[in-house]
Order: C-alpha cells, then structure tokens, then sequence
C-alpha cells in the first residue's frame, strides 16, 4: 500500500470533530533542552507592574469568569469528549462540596445537586413514558384513518370507536359508528367505485403522513432520521447504566398508568400460548434460524448497496422526492393485500395469536367438527378456505416486505428495523407453523409425530413459530442473541419459550455470520463513515505511537497557539484558516512545551463575546492563557485572559507508547484525541480516526476509503 498517499489522505481528511489540529512552526525536535521557561512566566524586572498602565488603569481583561452561554458545549454531530466531561463533573463537584460548609444556602445548593442527576432522570421517565403512550395511541388512530373516520370523534380509532356499539361479538368491525370514507363520501362502501375511492384514500393519507414526517426531518431534527442506534455512544460508565435503569423504570410505570394498549399490559405482543412445545420442534425452530440469518445476510447487503447509491448518486439530494416516491409504491402495492393494508405492529401481533374459538380472523377459519366451547384447549383442526386464502395473501406479503424493506430502512424520516424484521420472520413462523400443524393434523401417525402428537390434541402453536421466526429474522439482521431474547421478552412476554427463541436466534447469527461479519448497524456505521472503534477486536500490531501521529516527518508542520504572545488577530487567523476542532496551546513555538488544549468552539464564542461585553478588546489585543499577565508596555492595548476555557490536563502519552495500549485508552475512555509528546515537548496528536485509519491500514485496506461525514 502506498505509505505518501496514506499521509496525504490523512491530512486532508474532512472537517469534523475528530480532525487533526495543527501545530505552525512546530518541527521534531528529539533533543532535550533544559532552558525553556516555567509555564507562567516570572515578571523579573516588571514584577511590580500588574497590568497597569502610567495612569494606574487596570488594562487586563479578566474574561470569562462568569461561564458564557455555548462555551464547553458541542455542536450538532460531534462526538462527546468523555474524559473532559468528567473531569468538568468532578472540579464541579468538588468545588460545590467544599463551599458547602460555608454557609445553610451552600449546603441545601450542594443536596439538590447531588440529588439533580436522579430528579433529571425522573423528569426523562416520566416524559419518555408518556410520548411513548401518546406515540402508540397515535400510531394506532393515524392507521385507521387512512381507511375511515369516527363519526362519534374523529379522535378515536377504529377499536375504541366500536367500544359503546351493540353489534355482535363477529360483527364488531362493523360498528355503524365507524365510517370508511367511501361510505363517508359516495354513501355505500360496496362496488368497484367504492373499492376505488378506499384505494385512493389510502394512498393520499400515506403520502401526507410520510410527507410530514420528512419535513420535519429536514426543517427541524436531520439528525431524527433513520433509527438512531448506529449513533446509541458505546460509552457507558457504571453510574449511566444506573440512571438509565431508575428512567426506563419510571418510563414503564408511566406507560402503564397510560394503558396505550388497552390490556393493562407493557408489552406491545402479548402472547399466552396454552400448549407446551414439544422437543422434536427444535427441527423446524431451527429451520427458521437459517432462514433468519440467509434473509439478514441478502438485507444487509442489499440495503447497503441502495444506501450507498443514495449518497453517491443524485438521489441523496432528493430526500423528499425519495420518501415520496418510496411511499407511494408501498401504498399502492399494500392496499390490495390486507395483510400489508393493516399496521405492521397489528399484523406481527394477529401472527402472533393463539387461535380461539371466538377468533373471527381468517388465519383461525378451521373446520370445527367437535362440539367444544373451551376457548383454551382446541384440537388441531383442517385448516378452511379461510386458513387457505391467508396463507396465500401472506406469502405474497412476505415478499413485498423482503423487498420493500430494503429501501425504506435507511430513508430521511425516523424508523427503525425492529418491527420490520420481525413482520418477516413472523410471516415466515406462521406460514411453517400452519403448514406444520397440517401435517400433525393429516399425519398425526408419522415418527417424528408418534409419542406426543395423538389424534385429536393440539400439538402445534403456530402462533409460536410467528413468534420464534420474528426473533430468527431480527436476529439475522442485528447479529444480536442475549440480548434479542430479552427483547422478545419485553415484547411479548413470553419467558417460558427462552429456548426455543435462543435456539433460533444463535443458528440465525452463525449462519448470517457465515456469510458476513457485519450486522446492520456495524455496516452503517461504517457507511456513514463514525469514527466507531469496536471493543470485541483484538489489536495485535506492534506499532507505536509515532508510526500513527501526525504531523509526519515530510507532512506540512502543526499550529499551535502559544500561551501569552498571540494577538486577537492571529488566533482569528488560525480559526479561519484551519477547520479543526481544538488546538494545542505551548509555552512557545521555540520550547514546544505543552500547556493545555482550547476547543475551536470555545475559542470563537469566548472572542466574540469578548468584542461585544469588553470595552478595549481589539484585534492588536494580546490573549493569553496563564494566571498572571505578560509583561508589556504601558501603551499596549487591553489584553484578554481566557484561561478558564484551556484544558489544562489534555490526555497524553509518549511517542513510545505502544498502540495497543493507545487503542485500548480510545476504547474504554471515549477520548476524542490524545497528544503525543517527547520529554514535555508537544510532537504530534492522535486522533481517533487517525487509530481508524491505522486500523485499516494494517489489515490491508485502503485508509483513505474510510469517509467521516
């Protein structure tokens, strides 16, 4: 591989959080010198001068001892400096705990913090649980209207419309409460016209809904799109996963207290199957693990190539002509089919269902030929037209699904894949369970039925391969298995089917992984270019930190910005120039001795404040960065002190320190970057799409191939 073009690539990487940051003037100098002066400076013969001018006027700008609105925060798409958040938390603490005992107000000021942290939890559960219930009743309502009204409130959907009706329990989705819109608008809802009238009605609802949402998308949270776990940080300490617990729980009563499922349930699936299963049918469990992980493996690779068309090609710059035209295709294919005309989440949820008696659903029209009413324990049964008729509708909504998904999933409006993959696999599930539970039905005395299956029992749930084939596609798709099964859980609420689940979920991941590495949201992290170090690889190389620094020996030397001898004008001059996200600031450019790290953001807000709020500031004005001022003529103009926005302990490690153990600190502190220095001397910075590139590198990929939008 080409090592200049891996240099070059390497400096003129894009603009972005992580980015390089230049040190002018600075060259590798390995020798030792022992004449650099302190970091502050001593006075000498100017000890008695303090700043002031001949006519006693104090001419230094003490700036920012108040903390500035937008100083030490982060802009839209940056990554978070984890080690200089905690220290900011921990010098925060400190101080509050230490003027705790200087007065009551202190101390009550130092209780409520302490307990903020939790209060703010409460605040995010309380508000997570009640947008979810209003997010699940209006999704439900925002359904149904695309295929009618409620003349008693427009505001209730087709469900909670029909609660006060008299018709009969088979009759109870044709409530005279709820209108569809051919019967709104023409009268009657039968005919071809009226068919018609339904279908555009349909469609016209769909493209204003997805019309909206990607609207608001693009004019009011880009960063709202997709499904968010790609960007979910793998920076999780202790006392975060606490908090987060003490919120989802708070969340969870809330939603309960909601009751945006009218079960008095959390789960959105609930299932109660009333039949054990049967070890033999690890077989067919297992048979929609494979097809979990071959069907995750053709996505993944698929909604890749489409994603990377997208943002290669013209389309990614009509992201509203996209989702238009995406849902109007979906809209008119899905209308025909009532499988795919109804929800995702009410279709997963009727795969799911364990047949009854009084099930009026065309996937339970079996041929009843005892005289049974138990609801709870029904043989298995010839399947009738009905059975016939979905099984078909549900074939052919499999493959629109198959298909469709691949080009929705990645869209400029917010959406996950959980519900998607899982519509799949529980189409799939229900289409062997049927067929499964036929054969029983028909074949009761074959081997592999004979010692648990008699004639007459009820050996087979399909509603649990629904619900096993959803977990298989999921986990095909996401690589996920411990995890996936706690999901499924949190779903459905089915803690007795743990192996069949896992079962499915493992074979799923081994056969996906058989034929690529990468899950669906490992592939988009690299497409869309984060800056993601996975933990589960190993670094191996024997390489050390200077192999991976820059500036390079023949790359263009850094910036810095010195510690007391800089003007207004020349560190406006180096924002302008530069495009990056922080700079070293040194004793200087002579000594190279490392004083701390200025953000860029911090910088620009803190000088434009100070040009606005401070009387003198002006472009010849000196900024520095230590406790007492330099020594400068009594002429000169005001100067501008802005210590309190420079890190003093940025994270460093010597240029012999081995990149294993470098990787290893990225990883496990969430650093942004690390400087690299030689006695005390500033000679480079590592930052962590440089370890990225280095990383790629030595598996011998092109580093430059790796794009960070």
């Amino acid at each position: 591989m080409d090592q200049k073009g891996y240099r070059r690539g390497s400096y003129q990487s894009s603009t972005s959080d992580e980015d390089m940051v230049e040190i002018a003037g600075a060259s590798l100098d390995f020798s030792m010198a022992d004449d650099d002066p302190p970091l502050d400076r001593e006075m000498g013969g100017f000890s008695s001068y303090n700043g002031e001018g001949m006519n006693g006027t104090n001419k230094m700008m003490d700036f920012l001892e108040e903390p500035l609105p937008g100083v030490g925060t982060y802009e839209d798409f940056n990554t978070i400096d984890w080690v200089r958040e905690k220290s900011r938390d921990r010098d925060r603490h400190r101080e509050i705990t230490s003027r705790s005992k200087e007065s009551t107000w202190a101390l009550i000021h130092s209780v409520s913090d302490a307990f903020s942290g939790w209060l703010l939890m409460l605040l995010i559960g309380l508000l997570a649980g009640s947008l979810a219930g209003l997010i699940d009743i209006s999704a439900h309502w925002m359904t149904d209207l695309k295929e009618g009204v409620c003349l008693a409130g427009f505001w209730f959907n087709h469900e909670h419309c029909c609660w006060k009706s008299n018709t009969t329990f088979t009759d109870r989705d044709k409530c005279p409460e709820w209108k569809s819109w051919s019967q709104l608008i023409i009268g009657h809802g039968e005919g071809a016209f009226a068919y018609i009238l339904n279908y555009l009605m349909y469609v016209i609802w769909a493209l204003l809904f997805s019309l909206l949402a990607v609207l608001l998308v693009k004019g009011f949270a880009p960063y709202a799109c997709g499904s968010g776990i790609p960007e979910v940080s793998y920076y999780f300490p202790l006392k975060t996963l606490w908090r987060s617990f003490f919120a989802a729980l708070v969340a969870a009563f809330t939603l309960r207290s909601i009751n945006p499922f009218g079960n008095s349930r959390l789960v959105l699936f609930y299932v109660e199957f009333h039949m054990p299963w049967h070890l033999l049918e690890l077989i067919p469990f297992i048979l929609l693990g494979i097809f979990g992980g071959l069907w995750g493996a053709f996505f993944i690779r698929s909604n890749i190539a489409w994603c990377r068309r997208r943002k290669t090609t013209r389309l990614g710059k009509y992201p509203v002509l996209e989702v238009f035209v995406v849902t109007a295709i979906t809209a008119v294919l899905a209308f025909p089919n009532e499988y795919t005309r109804m929800s995702t989440s009410e279709l997963i949820s009727e795969l799911f269902n364990d047949c009854g008696i009084l099930d009026s659903s065309k996937l339970c029209e079996y041929v009843n030929d005892f005289n049974s009413t138990k609801a709870d324990d029904l043989p298995d049964r010839a399947a009738g037209p009905g059975v016939y008729t979905a099984m078909w509708q549900l074939a052919l909504a499999l493959i629109m699904k198959v298909f469709i998904t691949i080009f929705t999933f990645g869209m400029k409006v917010p959406s996950g894949l959980f519900i998607p993959s899982m519509a799949v696999g529980a189409i799939a599930g229900r289409l062997l369970g049927v067929g499964m539970e036929q054969l029983a039905f028909y074949h009761h005395d074959w081997v592999i039925f004979s010692g648990w299956c008699s004639q007459g029992a009820d050996c087979i749930t399909p509603g649990l391969y629904a619900m096993v084939g959803a977990a298989a596609c999921l986990g095909g798709v996401t690589r996920m298995t411990v995890s996936l099964v706690v999901i499924m859980f949190e779903l459905t609420g089915g803690l007795e089917y743990i192996v069949p689940l896992m079962a499915a979920a493992m074979t799923s991941k081994w056969v996906a992984d058989a034929i690529g590495r990468e899950g669906i949201y490992d592939a988009h992290i690299r497409l869309n270019g984060y800056p993601f170090l996975e933990a589960k690889e190993e670094f191996s190389h024997k390489t050390l930190a200077m192999d991976v620094m820059r500036p390079r020996r023949n790359d263009p030397p850094l910036t810095v910005i010195t510690q007391d001898s800089m003007t207004v004008e020349d560190v406006e001059a180096i924002i302008n120039e530069t495009t990056y996200s922080g700079y070293p600031v040194v004793v200087s450019r002579e000594s190279q001795r490392l004083v701390g790290f200025v953000l860029r953001r911090d910088l620009i807000i803190s000088i434009e404040n100070a040009r606005k709020k401070q009387d003198g500031i002006v472009s010849t004005s000196i900024i520095y960065f230590t406790d007492h001022s330099p020594p400068l003529p009594p002429s000169s103009p005001s100067m501008l002190k802005l210590r309190s926005i420079l890190d003093l302990s940025p994270f460093t490690v010597t240029d012999q320190t081995p990149m294993e153990i470098v990787v290893d600190i990225f990883r496990k502190l969430g650093l942004r970057q690390c400087l690299v220095t030689h006695n005390g001397k500033l000679l480079g910075i590592i930052t962590k799409k440089d370890v990225l590139k280095h990383i790629a590198q030595l598996a011998n990929q092109d580093p430059d191939s790796i794009l960070f939008n």
